[in-house]
């Protein structure tokens, strides 16, 4: 049995997560991600994910951050979990390949952002434009 260039090195994964090939790329180019290297990246993101929630209850309870900017340091901590998360689980790369995953994350977060804060827009303005509770009772009395 030959080990000529199309064949897969040991504990290939064969599912190639997050990589699709590139049109017009030569499959000798591609290089596939082994069980290893896929195994150290899941313990890399898990090890700093967990990092991250440490440092937040840490920040909760040591009362090492001044009081108001507790809030500020939570939400970086979050954002830097999605992140963690990102790329680390859901591969998301820079690459050619992915510029398609990365415009489905960008159209979401539209999504989701216009839905949040169009709907505290309308809940701020219902709230000013509501009849105040003395002058609907006067109206009910009349």
């Amino acid at each position: 049995m030959s080990s000529g260039p199309e064949e897969f090195e040991e504990f290939d994964l064969g599912s190639h997560v997050g990589e699709d090939p590139v049109a017009g790329e030569a499959p000798s180019q591609i290089v596939h991600p082994t069980l290893a290297s896929e195994l150290r990246g899941y313990i890399i993101g898990l090890a700093l994910a967990a990092l991250l929630t440490a440092a937040s209850f840490w920040a909760l309870d040591e009362h090492v951050i001044y009081g108001p900017g507790i809030v500020m340091a939570l939400i970086v901590f979050g954002l830097a979990q999605v992140g963690i998360h990102l790329v680390y689980f859901l591969h998301l790369t820079t690459s050619p390949d992915n510029t398609n995953n990365a415009l489905a994350l960008a159209f979401g977060v539209l999504i989701v952002s216009l839905i949040f804060f169009g709907s505290i827009w309308v809940m701020y303005h219902m709230n000013n434009n509501m009849i105040p509770a003395h002058a609907l009772m006067q109206t009910r009395a009349d």
